[in-house]
């Protein structure tokens, strides 16, 4: 019995197979059945349910390649980005934006368009030079934008509808240091000054208590000074306790009486206080979640920000106290990219995360969320809570089309599907 990180997805597969080669993934894939390579479960729906074969990547783990002149480094598909941030640090490198959760596996990041916060930045897929795939055939074939370009441009963000990635070379960057302000703020001032701050910093992002007008903010910037980290016991309040334990139990507090949940969601609002700290770039970028919760999310026009925020507010003051978020919502930029199935292919991007807890009611505010997504164009995380099928997708990607045309050229009899990508892609 396989289960999601957030315990919204579960599988009983026919069999799992640990692959420990390129060789070993091929003979998987030909063997017969639908076939799905799994990562770490950290996706919030079903994209990676396996009713058959589930590959498991936990032993194709690690660095194949790395040169730490031109940054460029090839990775094993299965790798966790925890694992390879550590890896590439020791070898002077770095990715150039990360999300704030590192649990994920690199393929897994990069197939469903995983993002950072950056305006002059683009998703994780972004910084991909090429790939290495085993097709539905067994055939181990490798693409870039000069050797197999469709096919590139579909599988950086390929939802591991087209084959199992096996390796992927990244274009990393030499090893930075982050200097990190975090604090509180109210809504309408950082709403006011968003365009400004995003322009100016090189990451910004913000954590808004969605029934209240406080927010924390949080800047990152480059920095040619040392790393000052919070010190150990600081980093222990500021983590171990106050974002997890303590809010952990104030999150089953709402639980077990949900009608005070928007007093509780108002009170965490009050008691954010600010840290300034400079630290390597994988340690300022990833926070650890340990409160567990279920998370939608959608990607809209930078322009509709505010619009949608301000929908939002209205959805927020109109719902009962039981259908109340606990969890703050977040929203973060990306650049316009060029990627088929990428959130932010062709535009410049606005992404606006609402979570609940686990365990309390969040249908209400989700669905009301997506309407006003749909509203003006917008597009879900493919690895995050939504209803949205092809139909209703195909307007919203100009190359729909070209992915679907390369995914019958590649795998015309369907090996990689699932009751997801059923939906998603018809």
């Amino acid at each position: 019995m396989w289960t999601n990180w957030a315990r919204t997805a579960s599988c009983s597969p026919t069999r799992v197979i640990h692959p420990t080669s390129t060789d070993e993934i091929a003979a998987a894939v030909v063997s017969g059945g639908r076939v799905r390579a799994r990562g770490s479960g950290h996706s919030f729906n079903d994209i990676a349910v396996a009713p058959q074969t589930a590959l498991d990547l936990d032993r194709w783990t690690g660095i194949v390649r790395a040169d730490t002149e031109t940054g460029l480094v090839t990775v094993r598909s299965g790798t966790p980005l925890c694992a390879l941030n550590a890896d590439l640090h020791r070898l002077g490198l770095a990715m150039p934006n990360l999300g704030d959760i590192d649990a994920q596996t690199v393929a897994g990041a990069v197939s469903t368009s995983t993002h950072g916060t950056g305006a002059k930045l683009g998703v994780l897929a972004t910084t991909i030079a090429s790939l290495e795939l085993v097709l539905a055939d067994g055939s181990v074939v490798t693409c870039s934008r000069s050797e197999r370009p469709d096919l590139f441009n579909a599988a950086r963000v390929g939802l591991g509808a087209l084959g199992v990635i096996s390796t992927i070379t990244l274009q990393c960057v030499p090893s930075f240091v982050l200097h990190a302000s975090e604090g509180p703020g109210r809504l309408d001032d950082v709403l006011e000054r968003f365009d400004d701050l995003c322009a100016v910093e090189d990451h910004v992002e913000f954590h808004w208590f969605t029934h209240s007008d406080r927010v924390i903010l949080k800047r990152n910037n480059r920095t040619a000074e040392p790393a000052r980290p919070l010190s150990k016991i600081r980093q222990r309040w500021e983590y171990d306790v106050m974002e997890n334990a303590a809010f952990g139990a104030v999150c089953k507090v709402a639980r077990t009486f949900p009608r005070h949940t928007r007093r509780l969601n108002e009170f965490c609002g009050s008691m954010i206080s600010g840290r300034s700290y400079s630290d390597y770039s994988h340690h300022v970028f990833v926070s650890p979640r340990r409160v567990r919760f279920v998370e939608t999310e959608f990607s809209v026009p930078r322009e509709s920000l505010m619009d949608v925020i301000a929908e939002l507010r209205a959805v927020a003051a109109t719902l009962g106290d039981r259908d109340a978020l606990i969890v703050p919502c977040e929203v973060r930029v990306a650049q316009a990219d060029d990627i088929w199935l990428s959130t932010a292919s062709g535009r410049d991007t606005a992404y606006i995360s609402m979570h609940q807890a686990l365990g309390m009611r969040y249908k209400a505010f989700f669905d009301a969320y997506a309407r006003i997504a749909a509203s003006v164009g917008g597009r879900p995380h493919w690895g995050k809570m939504h209803d949205l099928t092809a139909d209703e997708l195909r307007p919203l990607y100009p190359h729909f089309d070209d992915f679907l045309r390369v995914r019958d050229e590649v795998d015309p009899g369907r090996t990689f599907t699932n009751a997801y990508l059923d939906r998603v892609l018809g």
